[in-house]
């Protein structure tokens, strides 16, 4: 595997997501912060992520964006680190890496920006309503430690997040199996030291 790896981020962000994930892989990489506006949507920047958002990395040629995406991929990277099942017990692992990604964030972003799914337009949208996400999310959360079962998967960094920023900025509900959760996932060296870096790069608060 190519050793240079450097991660494009911003600490008011879901960089964080990434910055934890490259902790738990414990590898070297390079930081560039990239700042809201014009940076974030230079055309240097819009040859490593067209989309201009962070975060991304470059991990030797190839590039990857997208935070569930960078989890899987840097588990899969770095083998020797354990942080995704077997192959032939990935059922779990991917089912709910990209529940999150997909209904989770979804759900959790519409209720936020107040944008109401008519009830009987609710089979048009993938995650039906949010009821049934906070639900599905219980469920799944109370079955095991961790989302795939008694392993720390790359999938607990990313599905962890979002539990912990729903907790923290009222996006999700405050049931105390997601507590639970988060509480179990978020106590990780990897996890402490990744967001003291994040705090180290932020702005100073304005007076």
């Amino acid at each position: 595997m190519p050793t240079n790896l450097t991660f494009y981020t911003n600490p008011m962000s879901r960089g964080r997501i990434a910055r934890w994930m490259l902790e738990e892989v414990g590898v070297e990489y390079q930081t560039e912060v990239v700042d809201y506006g014009p940076p974030m949507k230079s055309p240097d920047y819009l040859k490593i992520n067209p989309m201009g958002k962070v975060p991304a990395i470059v991990h030797g040629a190839k590039v990857v964006t997208e935070c569930a995406a960078i989890c899987a991929y840097l588990a899969d990277a770095f083998p020797d680190k354990q942080l995704a099942p077997p192959p032939s017990e990935r059922a779990d692992y991917y089912r709910w890496l990209f529940y999150f990604a997909g209904p989770v964030e979804a759900a959790v972003m519409n209720r936020a920006l107040k944008l109401e799914i008519p009830a009987e337009k609710g089979v048009m949208i993938g995650y039906g309503n949010f009821q049934q996400v906070m639900d599905c999310m219980e469920g799944a959360l109370s079955a095991n430690p961790y989302i795939c079962g008694e392993q720390f998967t790359a999938a607990d960094v990313y599905c962890g997040s979002h539990i912990g920023w729903g907790l923290q900025f009222g996006t999700i509900e405050k049931r105390q199996v997601f507590a639970d959760y988060w509480q179990r996932v978020s106590d990780r060296e990897a996890y402490r030291k990744g967001n003291a870096l994040d705090e180290a790069i932020m702005p100073p608060k304005k007076d």
